[in-house]
């Protein structure tokens, strides 16, 4: 009986594997409807504990091209935490849907689901971690650059928060030297720190943290931020903005990577605060290729974790 995968962390797949994710991607946008990992239609339930546009609709128009069906619940509308713990939900929905999708809040929670489901659990984004954004934006990356090993990705902005977090895991993963820059108080956690150090050194990837911008921007290939006020942080949009000024990505900040040098967001972006409406609709900006390709790294994690649980087969897909 094969051991039943999830993706609760972007350190959940080796790099072979990300790898092997990310090459399924791309024959899955190469082929829209050719895979079929949920025919049937299986039901894939996909938990929303907050609000969501590019998740919501990727997931389920994923999940429908992949031959399944979309089950959107929102936290309202269920028990899932509330009158039910978290270990019986998963249980009941194992003999249920063929996976688990869950944008929620705490990793414990998604942890705890996880280790009571029999089907795939993948994390749609938590406090601590958002790796299906990565797939997308490292297969963004493979598009634009032909590979992710050896290139340098700069992230600016809060860097304590779940993208930089995944950008530093899932970059060092790729084979990427991926520097982070933030204001002190504002940075990784030691713990996740130490993560993405063992993983560069099986790769080849490198970590540098620093409160520099500049010295971080030189000669990057890839430049990337996100929001500075993420939801439940509106009351602290005045104090984040002065903050964090120094982290903006303009035009200014992009004369310090490379000319050629590409530039994500993970939307929602707010113009004139961590990026320049002159960058981010600019020839450089690549972020909605990055939005779209949610779609297709979605579906090819879902399928891949299907296949390795042994809940699907595919011959296509290399574990």
């Amino acid at each position: 009986m094969s051991l039943t995968r999830h993706f609760l962390t972007d350190l959940d797949l080796s790099p072979a594997e990300q790898s092997k994710v990310l090459d399924l991607a791309a024959a899955m946008k190469a082929d829209k409807y050719g895979f079929a990992p949920y025919a049937g239609p299986q039901t894939v339930a996909v938990f929303f504990d907050k609000t969501s546009t590019r998740t919501r609709v990727s997931f389920h128009a994923g999940i429908a091209e992949l031959g399944g069906s979309p089950l959107i619940i929102n936290s309202t509308d269920s028990q899932l935490g509330h009158k039910e713990t978290i270990a019986d939900s998963a249980q009941v929905l194992a003999r249920m849907v063929s996976t688990i999708v869950w944008r929620t809040y705490a990793q414990s929670g998604l942890e705890e689901m996880a280790a009571n489901s029999a089907v795939p659990v993948i994390n749609a984004l938590s406090d601590d971690y958002h790796p299906c954004q990565l797939l997308a934006d490292l297969l963004t990356v493979r598009e634009h650059k032909g590979k992710t090993a050896g290139l340098t990705m700069v992230y600016l902005g809060d860097s304590a928060n779940n993208m930089a977090n995944s950008y530093l895991l899932a970059g060092v993963t790729a084979g990427m030297h991926v520097r982070i820059a933030g204001p002190e108080g504002y940075l990784p956690s030691a713990e996740i720190i130490a993560a993405a150090q063992i993983r560069a050194e099986e790769t080849g990837g490198s970590v540098v943290i620093t409160t520099d911008a500049a010295q971080a921007l030189q000669d990057a290939d890839v430049v990337v931020t996100d929001t500075w006020v993420s939801m439940g942080q509106e009351d602290e949009k005045a104090a984040r903005q002065k903050l964090f000024v120094d982290y903006a990505v303009d035009a200014e900040a992009m004369k310090l990577a490379k000319d050629d040098a590409i530039v994500l967001h993970c939307l929602p972006a707010y113009r004139g605060y961590e990026i320049s409406a002159e960058v981010l609709d600019g020839p450089q900006s690549v972020v909605f290729d990055e939005a779209e390709n949610r779609v297709h790294a979605q579906k090819a994690i879902m399928t891949w974790l299907m296949v390795a649980s042994g809940l699907a087969h595919d011959p296509r897909v290399e574990l």
